[in-house]
């Protein structure tokens, strides 16, 4: 009786060694599963940290070849600036020369070669006729103009074609009119009526027919204002203001 407890005391004893074991073995066994979650979090980390790394690069550099560029066009734009104002500057500095030759031109025709030596009212090849000075281009064909060719041609002498504002400024371009041909003067038919080239109305209509579009108004030497197509070619009247000497 004695043995066989002894002997199951042994089993049990036995029994419980391996269970213990067995227990020891388990728990190794979940000591080393952290370790190896450890080393795949470090390695995710790395590998993070490399792709930020390589994105930082690729930034780096896309943004430095950006910037080149902006650079580059920056100095191409201030090239141009630069340009630009050298070539505005030049065109003023010729146009203050024009000008001053011009201003000098004008002083020596009215002001030379006169046998009083004194400057005169009017710039030689004009008349005066109080208070304007006239000039007659009594041009022969192929050299005459339309009205508007005759505009811009008093134009370039800082005058315009004469107008007529009462019966004494219409006396005054009356007196010295010409030949057979006929001379514009500054009158045409704007939207329906009758306008000077310097904007006005005309006052007295009994001096010229009732207006048409596309007519201009030409004085003959006997002294009638013709309404005829601003197309035809004539000679012309200029007219400016006389210098007050």
């Amino acid at each position: 009786m004695n043995r066989r407890t002894q002997q199951e005391m042994e089993e049990i004893e036995e029994e419980e060694d391996d269970y213990v074991n067995a227990s020891r073995g388990a728990v190794d066994a979940k000591r080393t599963r952290p370790g190896l979650r450890f080393v795949l979090l470090i390695a995710v980390c790395w590998i993070i940290l490399l792709a930020i790394m390589g994105l930082r690069i690729y930034l780096t550099s896309e943004l430095s070849g950006n910037n080149a560029k902006l650079f580059s066009r920056i100095q191409e734009l201030e090239t141009r600036e630069n340009n630009l104002k050298q070539q505005i500057q030049n065109m003023t500095t010729n146009r203050n020369e024009l000008n001053i030759t011009r201003a000098q031109w004008s002083i020596d025709s009215y002001c030379l070669g006169n046998t009083d030596k004194k400057c005169k009212p009017c710039q030689r090849g004009w008349l005066l006729t109080e208070p304007s000075c006239y000039q007659y281009i009594d041009a022969q064909p192929p050299n005459q103009k339309t009205w508007e060719e005759a505009q811009e041609d008093c134009s370039g002498k800082i005058s315009d074609l004469a107008v007529a504002h009462n019966s004494e400024e219409k006396e005054a371009i009356n007196t010295n009119s010409f030949g057979p041909h006929g001379f514009w003067i500054g009158l045409r038919v704007e939207d329906g009526e009758w306008k000077w080239v310097d904007g006005s109305d005309l006052t007295e209509s009994s001096w010229i027919a009732a207006p048409v579009d596309g007519r201009c108004a030409v004085l003959y030497k006997n002294k009638k204002w013709s309404s005829v197509s601003c197309d035809r070619k004539h000679q012309w009247i200029c007219q400016k203001k006389a210098l007050s000497v």
